[in-house]
């Protein structure tokens, strides 16, 4: 019974960090969050895995189960950022309207700036360049390290052309806003061509749970023999990595399409 309360601990604690948000991660700091994190599940899983070396069965569940915690926590933790980043290429787009309107009513580069800035905090720094009299395109381009706000590099081109040339800034931005809307709408059209494929791997690894469940009704224990037997162990253990392996692939290779568009 302790093995058993050790066990759902384990798995406790790696889905409550896995899939319970943490505060923003200011920009190139996502990287490290995410590496401590696994850092702490990993001396989770160790503890445990010491303190149930004398029952097996129960540490190949419990790596087994933590394995599938960890899977479902990076395919969430992938989904929020991929929802976060949507939102941050639309706040650009925002951006680029809002500074073509000011700029069009006949506000300084600047104050425009500025007034737009208030509805992102984010762009404070290159409000505080701008106003300064800094160099507002580097501001940008530092800001664009942010997920999802790659576009803002764009941005600060078409600021650094307009300022060296004397062109309107409004007509670039206004420029650069269309491009960028096309762009998403590519996006959208790409990742709604993959859904259908993500949805398929998804449902397929979730076959075998439905199988389970089928032979259960039918009469058959197979859960006993997954749960009990050493072949059923290993048969469970590398289902679960083959069910694992197949999302990872799928991901990866949507991932590489979405980046090649």
């Amino acid at each position: 019974m302790t093995g058993w309360t050790l066990v759902a601990c384990l798995l406790a604690g790696c889905a409550a960090l896995l899939l319970t948000p943490g505060p923003p991660a200011p920009p190139g700091r996502t990287r490290q969050r995410g590496r401590a994190s696994y850092g702490v599940v990993a001396a989770g899983v160790a503890g445990v895995g010491w303190w149930l070396v004398d029952e097996p069965r129960l540490l190949v569940l419990g790596v087994v189960g933590g394995a599938a915690v960890l899977a479902a926590g990076r395919l969430v933790a992938r989904r929020r950022a991929d929802r976060a980043a949507a939102q941050v290429r639309g706040q650009v787009v925002e951006l680029c309207d809002g500074l073509q309107a000011e700029l069009a009513a006949g506000q300084t580069a600047p104050t425009a700036l500025e007034r737009v800035a208030a509805e992102w905090p984010a762009l404070q720094p290159a409000t505080r360049s701008a106003a300064a009299g800094g160099d507002v395109p580097t501001a940008l381009r530092e800001l664009a390290s942010a997920p999802g706000a790659g576009d803002l590099r764009v941005v600060a081109a078409a600021w650094q052309v307009a300022h060296r040339t004397g062109h309107g800034l409004a007509d670039a931005l206004a420029r650069v806003a269309q491009e960028l809307r096309d762009a998403e709408q590519t996006r959208r059209v790409v990742t709604g061509e993959l859904a259908s494929a993500r949805a398929t791997a998804r449902l397929v690894a979730c076959l075998p749970l439905v199988a389970l469940l089928m032979g259960s009704g039918a009469g058959a224990d197979p859960w006993a023999f997954l749960l009990g037997h050493p072949v059923g162990l290993a048969c469970l253990a590398g289902g679960v990595g083959c069910g694992i392996a197949g999302l990872a692939w799928i991901e990866a290779l949507a991932r590489d399409v979405e980046r090649g568009r």
